[in-house]
C-alpha cells in the first residue's frame, strides 16, 4: 500500500511540473501563478505548494534535469578515457545547447536569479538542486592527479570558479542578449577560466 501511495504522489509531482512548465513557456514565468499550475494539472493550490514551496522551485527542477542529461553524456565521454578538457567543453556546449533551446533567455534568468537569491535558504537549495560545481570537479580531478591544475587553490574552488562562469555567461546572455548563441558565449568565458586554472 505505500509503494502504492509513492506513485500515486510521483506521478502527482510530474503532472504538476509537467503543466507548469507548459505554461511558462506558453505564457512567460511572471504571468504563470500558483492556482493555474494547479488548475492545469488537476490539483488543489495547497497541493501544488506541497510540492514546491514556490514557483521557482519547478524551474530547478527542470533546470536539474537538463544538468542531469548533459552531465550523463559527458560521464560517458569521461569513462571512455577521452582527455578531460574536451568533456568539459562538451559539457559546457551541450548545457549551453540545453538552456538555449529547452528554457530560453526569460526561464534561465528566473532559474539563475535562485543560484543568487538573498535568501541564504533559497540559494544554498538551488545549488544543490543545481551541482554543476560537484560535475566540473569530477571531470577536472584527473588532471589535479597528475599536477596539470595550479596548487595554490584547492580543486573545489577551481570547479566552483569555473561553474560560476557558465552561470555569468548564461546571464549576461539571457539579460542582454549578447549578440551570438549561449553556447558562443559560454565558449569565450570557459576559455578564460581554464587558462587562469591550468598549469602552463
Amino acid at each position: 500500500m505505500a509503494g502504492l501511495r509513492e506513485r500515486q504522489k510521483q506521478r502527482r509531482k510530474e503532472r504538476i511540473y509537467r503543466a507548469a512548465i507548459e505554461l511558462f513557456r506558453d505564457y512567460g514565468f511572471e504571468r504563470t501563478t500558483a492556482g493555474e499550475i494547479a488548475r492545469k494539472s488537476h490539483v488543489s493550490r495547497g497541493t501544488f505548494f506541497n510540492y514546491y514551496p514556490y514557483k521557482e522551485a519547478v524551474l530547478l527542477d527542470f533546470g536539474a534535469e537538463l544538468l542531469e542529461e548533459a552531465w550523463r553524456e559527458a560521464r560517458d565521454r569521461l569513462e571512455a578515457g577521452e582527455d578531460p578538457l574536451r568533456v568539459l567543453r562538451f559539457l559546457w556546449d551541450r548545457l549551453a545547447e540545453l538552456s538555449e533551446t529547452e528554457l530560453g533567455p526569460e526561464l534561465f534568468a528566473r532559474l539563475a536569479y535562485e543560484l543568487l537569491n538573498p535568501n541564504p535558504e533559497r540559494a544554498a537549495y538551488a545549488y544543490r538542486a543545481l551541482p554543476l560545481a560537484e560535475r566540473v570537479k569530477e571531470i577536472l580531478a584527473p588532471l589535479a592527479e597528475v599536477g596539470r591544475l595550479r596548487r595554490d587553490l584547492s580543486l573545489e574552488r577551481i570547479a566552483a570558479s569555473i561553474a560560476d562562469t557558465f552561470l555569468l555567461a548564461a546571464l549576461r546572455w539571457a539579460a542582454y542578449g549578447a549578440g551570438g548563441s549561449l553556447k558562443e558565449e559560454t565558449g569565450k568565458f570557459l576559455t578564460l577560466a581554464l587558462e587562469g586554472a591550468l598549469v602552463r
